[in-house]
């Protein structure tokens, strides 16, 4: 069985009018953790954030939504 990671097109995604995500609301979407969700960004399998501040970082909503609708097509098909 071929493990296949969902490609993170991200010129195909606009989020120049996106709303952006907090960690807590990505936690929640995903089901992951934090330190999984860090992990996945440094081996390029999860979108990068952009920093909105000093301290703080979010995440453009139709990226983490792309992200949950590609791993969920490819749970299906595994």
């Amino acid at each position: 069985m071929k493990h296949i990671e969902p490609s993170l097109n991200q010129a195909a995604i606009d989020s120049s009018r996106d709303n952006i995500l907090r960690l807590p609301d990505v936690k929640a979407r995903t089901g992951l953790s934090r330190s999984s969700i860090y992990a996945y960004i440094k081996d390029g399998k999860f979108p990068q954030h952009i920093a909105l501040g000093e301290r703080s970082v979010g995440w453009y909503e139709s990226e983490v939504d792309a992200w949950v609708a590609s791993r969920q097509r490819v749970n299906r098909h595994a």
